[in-house]
């Protein structure tokens, strides 16, 4: 197996593994707010109860979107491929530059292998939208940097 093909095996499960971490919280908190609902007994506050019980509402409606995100996000994940290493920078490409190493796919902060570290950037984050479609000898300007793009895998 060629190592960009392995490196790149790498950086899906550390994502793939960052995603279901965070839909697991995410469930698992869920459940601690329908359990607080579910437990919440009417009292004599009368107003207080009911704002009490209106908090924990809104809390979890947070909660269902968060967990809409990281669903996403694991939608992301399985629409990316290790094996092509195409000219122009998309999903899945692991992008070497003058100012580090990104791997484009979802916002999953930094991997790291030895002492390299590669970030995972969504290709919708600041970075990712700069990188996108770019390709090998590519420079742009980002954060008052000049990057280069060295190499694409």
């Amino acid at each position: 197996m060629e190592i960009s093909v392995a490196i790149k095996n790498e950086l899906r499960r550390f994502c793939e593994s960052f995603a279901e971490d965070r839909i697991g919280r995410i469930q698992n908190n869920i459940n601690n707010i329908n359990e607080s609902l579910k437990s919440e007994t009417k009292s004599s506050a009368g107003d207080k109860h009911e704002t009490g019980r209106a908090m924990i509402q809104l809390e979890r409606e947070k909660l269902g979107y968060q967990l809409y995100e990281a669903e996403k996000m694991r939608q992301a994940l399985a629409g990316i491929t290790t094996l092509a290493s195409p000219a122009n920078i998309g999903q899945g490409s692991l992008v070497i530059t003058s100012d580090g190493m990104y791997y484009i796919s979802i916002s999953a902060g930094a991997f790291k292998n030895g002492p390299t570290l590669i970030y995972c950037v969504s290709s919708l984050s600041p970075i990712g939208k700069k990188l996108l479609g770019k390709s090998r000898g590519h420079c742009f300007d980002f954060n008052q940097k000049t990057i280069c793009i060295k190499k694409v895998l």
